[in-house]
């Protein structure tokens, strides 16, 4: 006879009560494992009848399932979160001598790889178009400081004026930890630079005084809602199909740098990263285009 499912929907009950009251978990989150569990139960209600009877091998076999179901690594780590939850519950309220998902290892979930442009979609994002209004001068400009330094959004944004240096060619940014980096820039974007700084920032200000670099017509610091607004207009009129994001330009400017022989040290300490295999998932970038290049062109790929 298969698990009664009341039998198992009490004791389910039990334990979403025990996070409710207990843990005090957010209820999104007391929703999402019920949700998962319950598409355990009714994987196991066609195997057995008791509750005590659940082994290793039934949690295997609901995870094969899950993967012969095209279920994602991702959403298996997090169902098997929840069983290590609630099979932790029942063995502490004495349902269970043994917890059956000790023995199982997680998914490997992977990283995923970020999306860069192309050198030519770059190109096109950055070419100014005819008579630009101030806007767009600062527009681009921020568009071109962001590929060339790699620098995020947050820092972008919120840049001082004293922190970029035109005649160095390089930006001075307090990144996240207050640790402080530099990082330089090419003479096309200095020059691009000084022309939002000569004709596009004073008409944008009006007199009025600021300590930002960037400045919107109110004469404050733009959100990163508004600049993602800005980066997908532009991605639109440059005739790029793929979405972008700022976070993208920022991945561009790693793997090009990388793809062009760039030390990754040096990409570390510009990217400001604690970490440098954090770096090092551009130089799987890499690798997978020239892949992709090698299965497209060689004569036995």
């Amino acid at each position: 006879m298969p698990l009664s499912k009341t039998a198992f929907q009490n004791l389910l009950d039990s334990y979403l009560s025990y996070l409710t009251v207990q843990k005090r978990l957010a209820p999104h989150t007391i929703e999402a494992y019920g949700s998962d569990l319950h598409f355990f139960l009714d994987f196991l209600s066609r195997q057995i009848t008791d509750p005590a009877e659940i082994t290793t091998s039934h949690i295997r076999d609901f995870f094969l399932h899950c993967h012969k179901q095209g279920i994602g690594s991702r959403s298996n780590a997090r169902r098997l979160a929840a069983l290590r939850s609630f099979f932790a519950f029942l063995s502490g309220q004495g349902v269970l001598s043994t917890n059956p998902v000790l023995d199982i290892d997680p998914p490997r979930t992977g990283r995923s790889l970020p999306k860069a442009l192309s050198i030519s979609e770059v190109d096109r994002l950055l070419t100014l178009p005819p008579a630009p209004t101030p806007l767009v001068l600062r527009n681009h400009a921020m568009l071109h400081l962001l590929y060339a330094t790699g620098i995020r959004v947050s820092e972008l944004v919120n840049l001082p004026l004293r922190s970029c240096n035109l005649t160095s060619c390089h930006v001075r940014v307090l990144g996240k930890g207050n640790k402080e980096r530099m990082v330089p820039f090419d003479e096309i974007t200095r020059e691009r630079l000084t022309t939002y700084l000569e004709q596009g920032r004073p008409l944008l200000l009006k007199n009025r005084p600021s300590t930002l670099f960037f400045v919107t017509t109110r004469g404050r610091a733009m959100t990163r809602n508004r600049f993602w607004q800005i980066i997908t207009e532009a991605a639109r009129n440059a005739g790029i199909r793929q979405r972008v994001s700022p976070h993208m330009l920022r991945h561009s400017f790693a793997t090009h740098l990388l793809a062009g022989g760039a030390d990754l040290r040096a990409v570390q300490m510009m990217l400001g990263h604690s970490d440098i295999t954090t770096t090092q998932i551009y130089t799987q970038v890499d690798k997978n285009r020239l892949k992709a290049i090698h299965q497209r062109f060689h004569p036995r790929g």
